[in-house]
């Protein structure tokens, strides 16, 4: 029995990672989009290694034993109450996250973690903070901006560029205290792990529910002290639209 456990995990394992990555895109659940041909090469690992121990050792994988051998296994797991299946039963819970992979993919993080953790200040600019570091946005029309770049200007841009200026920001909706709440993202940098928190307070408008997708489109609305620690991105929202969660969550970058 505990060789065709270890021999079905390989399998399922295996198809099941190739399923995610070539078959849908739920791998990017988890990790970044560059790290799919080694998903789908360790997919094949794991299937060839699951078929070559397949063939070893025969159909069914559990060969017959001598009857001096099962008597002694009898004996033996009379004494020390592991009977006949020579490995603890417990083992067949090693199939749960091979077979959740293939059937049943969990979702990719969001408001639950992005509201136990800090969101990560946008680092100060490495010279003095202006219009050569960030250039002016575009004048009578709603600007398409990322978390990171519209967070960094709120913070460090003591010219000014978001004045006077429409955004659009898309994220998920986190709740905050008492009634507040912030359009989010993740952002990786190998896999869901490591994942680092950015949002934005939402201002003037009622929170959809959590975790639902949104295009919030708004002003700035200014929070501290421009270009110190004190500064906090927040927007006045004039709108707020639901939207289809996107292919790659973790990919915070203006839309077109």
């Amino acid at each position: 029995m505990k060789r065709n456990i270890q021999v079905l995990l390989l399998l399922f394992l295996g198809v099941g990672l190739l399923h995610i990555c070539l078959l849908t895109d739920l791998y990017l659940r988890y990790v970044r989009a560059g790290l799919r041909p080694v998903l789908i090469a360790s997919g094949v690992l794991l299937i060839a290694l699951g078929a070559v121990s397949a063939a070893r050792d025969g159909f069914p994988f559990d060969r017959p034993r001598p009857n001096g051998a099962h008597s002694h296994g009898h004996h033996h797991g009379h004494h020390h109450g592991h009977g006949h299946a020579g490995g603890p039963k417990v083992a067949w819970l090693l199939y749960v996250p091979a077979l959740t992979i293939l059937f049943l993919a969990p979702p990719a993080l969001g408001s639950y973690t992005a509201s136990r953790g800090d969101a990560e200040a946008p680092k100060a600019p490495a010279s003095a903070p202006g219009d050569t570091l960030f250039p002016a946005l575009p004048s009578g029309e709603v600007v398409e901006m990322s978390l990171n770049d519209f967070s960094s200007r709120a913070v460090w841009d003591t010219g000014g560029t978001l004045k006077g200026h429409t955004v659009r920001l898309t994220g998920f909706v986190t709740p905050g205290r008492h009634g507040t709440w912030y359009v989010s993202r993740l952002v990786i940098s190998c896999c869901a792990a490591d994942a680092r928190v950015r949002k934005v307070r939402v201002h003037g408008a009622t929170a959809p529910p959590a975790d639902a997708w949104v295009a919030v489109t708004g002003t700035w609305h200014p929070t501290g002290k421009v270009g110190t620690d004190d500064a906090s991105p927040a927007l006045d929202a004039t709108a707020v639209r639901r939207v289809p969660t996107p292919k790659d969550p973790y990919n915070d970058v203006a839309r077109p």
